[in-house]
């Protein structure tokens, strides 16, 4: 898993019903791209995230640089 300061991290929720998690990179920790990653979420709140099977990494979009 590898990723950018920007993209978007998404966590499913631990069990069934419970909404996924979605949060921005602000600092990747790893080399090349690799976790872990600070991640901050909707609420404001920052973790630093190991991002398991579970988590899927969305790239950030070229358009939101412009904006």
């Amino acid at each position: 898993m590898r990723a950018e300061v920007g993209d978007q991290l998404q966590v499913q929720g631990p069990t069934v019903g419970q909404p996924a998690r979605v949060g921005t990179i602000v600092d990747v920790r790893g080399e090349d791209g690799d976790p872990p990653y600070v991640v901050q979420f909707e609420d404001g709140h920052e973790n630093l995230i190991y991002p398991g099977p579970d988590a899927i990494i969305h790239p950030r979009r070229p358009l939101d640089d412009e904006m």
